[in-house]
């Protein structure tokens, strides 16, 4: 069986279209801070977990889009929301499966990069993210909100009952 293949994508930037704008990005990767624990009477120690880790979101610019310095040094957490849109498709039987990533935070640095005559100067963005959520093919994912204290994978919220312990 051959795997689902991104054949395309499109990123939308605070209600901005940058199709066609964007040669590459690197999607956010999922990561939990793990400590090491081990107590008496345990033959070895575990691995705790301790909350996601930050997540950040890479993205280039093909030439100068002004509008990426709307929201830079924001002193609003999600003062820049951006929209991953994919088309993954099968070879095997054509199928295509939309992907859709909506994140909000902050651009952390905008690298101008090098700039030369008549060349695709680029820039360099990395986004910082308090807001994740991951859609395939319909199905919500991953959906998580940092400062709302909600994590849920699969229609699963993680962490329902620490916000009842905690009376939020």
């Amino acid at each position: 069986m051959l795997p689902k293949i991104l054949k395309d994508f499109a990123l939308f930037g605070d209600g901005n279209n940058y199709q066609g704008q964007i040669p590459e990005l690197t999607l956010p990767e999922l990561s939990r801070r793990m400590v090491e624990y081990e107590g008496g009477g345990m033959d070895g120690p575990i691995e705790v977990d301790h909350g996601n880790e930050l997540q950040e979101f890479e993205w280039t610019a093909g030439g100068m889009i002004t509008e990426i310095f709307d929201s830079y040094g924001s002193p609003i957490h999600d003062a820049a929301m951006l929209r991953f849109t994919g088309s993954y498709e099968s070879d095997e039987t054509g199928d295509t499966v939309p992907v859709e990533i909506v994140m909000r935070g902050r651009h952390k640095t905008i690298s101008l990069g090098d700039a030369s005559k008549g060349d695709n100067n680029q820039i360099s963005v990395t986004t910082t993210l308090s807001y994740f959520k991951l859609t395939v093919d319909g199905e919500d994912v991953i959906e998580r909100d940092v400062p709302g204290y909600i994590f849920i994978v699969r229609g699963t919220d993680r962490l329902a009952e620490r916000r009842r312990a905690l009376g939020l």
